[in-house]
């Protein structure tokens, strides 16, 4: 399975990707994109996106990221998120660009870039630092239908 397939598989079984149609851009060793477009139920009350979309992505990115750098069998998984929103995710869609940081057996550290599109031109609007613990990878299992 390449590094690709595997960050579509996950996103397609999770309720939040998959729900808010996040699209996997880029997926390499250590490296992931991903994107999610504007839609109602993803913003606040000013139409912008909001923070716990612009987190949750970043934290998936981040995921993603280690993930791919691992050995088959394995996955990253959150133990700390920090966020700083540094402008208005206020374009037609946000980017996340993660890149890992720094590998280790049971820890690793990824950096995420959430870009704001707007017509065309990225403004970088969050800036996140994700923590992650290696686990085994547990069994894939179809996300139960609500």
């Amino acid at each position: 399975m390449t590094p690709k397939q595997l960050v579509e598989q996950v996103t397609a079984l999770t309720g939040f990707t998959n729900s808010s149609g996040v699209q996997v851009l880029i997926a390499e060793p250590g490296h992931v994109n991903l994107s999610l477009a504007k839609k109602p139920k993803l913003l606040q009350f000013n139409g912008f996106f909001h923070g716990g979309v612009v987190s949750g992505l970043a934290d998936h990115a981040a995921g993603a990221a280690a993930t791919t750098a691992l050995p088959a069998g394995r996955i990253a998984v959150t133990i700390d998120l920090h966020v700083s929103f540094l402008s208005p995710a206020n374009g037609q869609s946000i980017i996340a660009k993660a890149k890992t940081i720094q590998m280790g057996s049971t820890i690793c550290v990824v950096a995420v870039e959430v870009m704001t599109i707007f017509d065309g031109e990225e403004k970088l609007c969050a800036l996140a630092t994700v923590t992650l613990r290696v686990v085994d990878m547990p069994p894939f299992k179809k996300a139960p239908k609500l």
